[in-house]
Parts: structure tokens; sequence; C-alpha cells
């Protein structure tokens, strides 16, 4: 019980992570989007996992020669899934705002990655077979309620300190949200797909905390390799952008917004870096409620983070309420799954 407690607790310092991210990116200035973004995901995708990974391997390229091309392609394509998610993010809050976008996009996450893989596996009956089974999935449940209830509070936050959504279009948005929750649960599938390579990094004598940081290259990578092309053929074709007025800033400007960028890339990483210590915790028959744990305890640390950064301080009444409210149902579900893994 004390592993699965620590579990959640490095679950929740990654989600933390990811709910937190933003914050120094929104404050770069005078770049377009798509260079800041690019810049964060040079660190986040691709120089901390290969450095990280050049310390835990003693043979760096031996060690991904030995995987073979199959597996190696196959975690990069899931990876590349994963990318799709993240590019389609920004079209979901064009169309629902942050908010409403967030909660239903994760919503849809939280249950394709958790729910996909033990029924790939053939694992779906221990779901509802078992007092634990069903105890976890119960959670899961409990922890969408959660989500739709945080959502709707940013919702009427929304309305009631901006009004209506300009570009809002509800089916258009419910319709991109759930594929953007479709394609980032990509980052689950990769997750589970780099499985033999986590077991490549344990014979290799590499900490059960950090076996699965090595699959980071291959799941990063084909992440930033589409998350990098929208963004290289966004600053090309679009007019209005362009990567050199953005690097001919004063250099003050430039460092500064570099350094804000690379923080908010870094940031991006640690989520995953702590989720690795998280579910090193959790038992290997539950690891299906890894991506549960960490998508419902974003939405609450994305909550606790808006309310640290002032983002609900004009906010009255019923929005406050069902934001707590919301809180403390996601707080519930993460005791209901320990507690459905304490009885596995």
């Amino acid at each position: 019980m004390t592993s699965v407690i620590a579990g959640i607790g490095w679950h929740v310092i990654g989600a933390s992570m990811a709910a937190s991210f933003y914050a120094p990116i929104e404050k770069v200035r005078k770049w377009s989007w798509e260079t800041t973004w690019a810049l964060a995901g040079v660190f986040s995708w691709i120089l901390l996992p290969i450095g990280v990974s050049l310390v835990l391997l003693p043979d760096f390229h031996g060690f991904y020669a030995s995987m073979g091309t199959a597996l190696l392609l196959r975690v990069a394509l899931f990876g590349a899934m994963w990318g799709v998610g993240n590019v389609s993010y920004g079209l979901t809050m064009r169309h629902l705002g942050m908010s409403l976008g967030i909660g239903v996009a994760i919503g849809v996450t939280l249950i394709v990655g958790t729910l996909a893989p033990p029924l790939m596996h053939g694992q779906g009956a221990m779901l509802v077979t078992t007092r634990g089974g069903l105890l976890t999935l119960a959670g899961v449940l409990v922890a969408l309620v959660g989500v739709a209830i945080v959502s709707y509070a940013g919702h009427q936050k929304e309305r009631q300190l901006r009004g209506e959504i300009q570009e809002f279009n509800l089916g258009l948005g419910l319709f991109l949200a759930a594929m953007c929750g479709i394609f980032s649960s990509g980052m689950s599938f990769a997750i589970d797909a780099a499985k033999p390579m986590e077991a490549a990094a344990l014979h290799l004598g590499v900490s059960p905390l950090y076996a699965a940081l090595p699959s980071y290259v291959c799941i990063m990578g084909g992440g930033a390799l589409v998350n990098l092309s929208y963004c290289l053929i966004r600053l090309a074709a679009v007019k209005r952008l362009s990567l050199r007025a953005d690097l001919q800033q004063p250099g003050p400007t430039l460092v500064k917004n570099a350094a804000l960028a690379a923080t908010g890339g870094i940031m991006w990483y640690l989520q995953f870096f702590f989720y690795a210590w998280g579910a090193s915790n959790i038992p290997q028959r539950l690891s299906y409620v890894n991506w549960m744990l960490h998508m419902s305890i974003y939405v609450l640390c994305g909550g606790l983070v808006g309310l640290a950064l002032g983002e609900w301080k004009e906010a009255e009444g019923r929005p406050l309420r069902l934001l707590w409210a919301g809180m403390l149902v996601i707080i519930a579900a993460a005791n209901l799954v320990g507690l459905g893994m304490a009885a596995s």
C-alpha cells in the first residue's frame, strides 16, 4: 500500500508540471506561437529524452539497435499519434474555450487511454469480475464526472467574466475535442507498446524508477516530428509569420523568450519523467490505471494552478463552488483507484 501511495504522489508531481508548464510560455512576447512552441518542443521532445538516456544507458546506440526496427517504429508511430493530438489541441480551444475544451479532450483521453490497453491485452474481464477491478473502474467513471464538473465550472467562469467565446461552435468544438482526446491517448498506447524497452533497460541494471525513460526517445521523437513539422510549415507558409523576424528581436528579448520557452519545455518533459516514477510504484497488473491517475490529477492540478495564479479571483458564486466540487470528486476518484489496487 505504501508503494501505491508513493506512486500516486509522483503522479501528482508530474500532473502539476503538466498543468503549469504553459505559464512561462504565455509570458513570451514578440514571438509567434509557432516559434515558441517549436523551441519548447526541442527541449521537451528531443534534448531532454536523449540527454537522460545518454546518462542512463551504458551503450546508447547499442540499446536502440537491439530493439529491432518493428518495435521502434511502432512506438514512434504511437508517439506521432500523440503528436497529432497536441496539434489539434489549439483548434479545440478555439471553438470551445480553454476550460470546456481541456475538460472534454482530457475526458476522452482519460477513458480511451485507460481502458484500451487492458482490453487489447485480454484483461477486460478483470475489470468487471473482481472487487479490485470494479473499484478501479468506478474510479475511472467518478474521475470522468469530476472532469465534467471542473470543465463546466470553467465554462461558466468564462461566460461570467468575458461573455461567449467569439468563435464558439459546440458541434465542431466537441468533434475536435473528441479527436484531440483520441489522438492524445497515443501516449498511453506508446508507453504500453514500449514495455519491452523498459524490460531491456531493467536487464541492463537501470533502476525501476528510470527504466521507462529510454523509451521516451522514440515516443517523443514521433511526437516531435509531427509538432515541429506543423510549426515549421506554418512559419514558412503563413505570410504574417516569420521565424527570421522572431530571431531578429533585440538580444535581451531573445534571451528572455528562449529562457521562458525552454522552461516550459522542461516542465512538459518532467510530467512524463515523474509519470515514469509513479508507474514504477504501481503493480504491473494494474498498469492501466496510471494514465487515469495522470489525466484526472492533471485536471485537479490545473484547477489549483488557476486558483494560485488568480484566474478565478473575479469569479463569483456558482462557478467557484463547482470548481471545488469537481476537484473533490477527482480526489475521491483517485482514492477509489487506490482502494481498487489494494484489493487486487
